[in-house]
């Protein structure tokens, strides 16, 4: 992922960014399985990435995104939309396998969503941030990640 700008200096950005590493790991994944047809393998790696995003997004969405939105309201608002139209598809497989046979398409596309989700923070609300946040706002974002933990794996801490 991007490195230009310095923002990755920032413990807060720096685990964002990780845990969108780790997001982007768990697609590829899901395409492989996809692949296969394994919608058994679809749906387990759907949970992995919906409690991998379940602290990222309260991080973004109660910490970093409040601190843009007067700046970039409608950019801070489709971002929001995008994080429950992705939660809503990866939580359809929250109790198994679904039986729907459309369901493994919408993932597919909820997950180039989410990919091209990850590229608009990383390309832009980061650098975005990392320009306009006060040390105050940095130690809100801080706070929030430590009320939310973090859903990263262990080997990839």
């Amino acid at each position: 992922m991007c490195e230009y700008c310095g923002c990755q200096a920032l413990a807060a950005v720096e685990e964002l960014t990780r845990e969108h590493d780790e997001a982007v790991a768990l697609i590829s994944r899901v395409r492989g399985a996809h692949a296969r047809g394994d919608g058994a393998e679809m749906a387990v790696l759907a949970n992995r990435i919906a409690q991998l995003l379940r602290p990222h997004t309260t991080v973004e969405e109660e910490g970093l995104f409040p601190a843009l939105a007067d700046e970039f309201p409608d950019h801070i608002a489709d971002l929001a939309t995008q994080h429950r139209h992705i939660e809503s598809v990866l939580g359809e497989a929250a109790h198994g396998t679904p039986a729907d046979p459309e369901w493994p398409a919408r993932l597919m596309a909820a997950l180039h969503l989410l990919r091209e989700h990850i590229l608009a923070e990383q390309d832009g609300v980061f650098p975005a941030a990392l320009s306009r946040l006060e040390p105050a706002q940095w130690e809100a974002v801080e706070r929030v990640r430590q009320r939310a933990g973090t859903g990263l794996s262990e080997q990839v801490r």
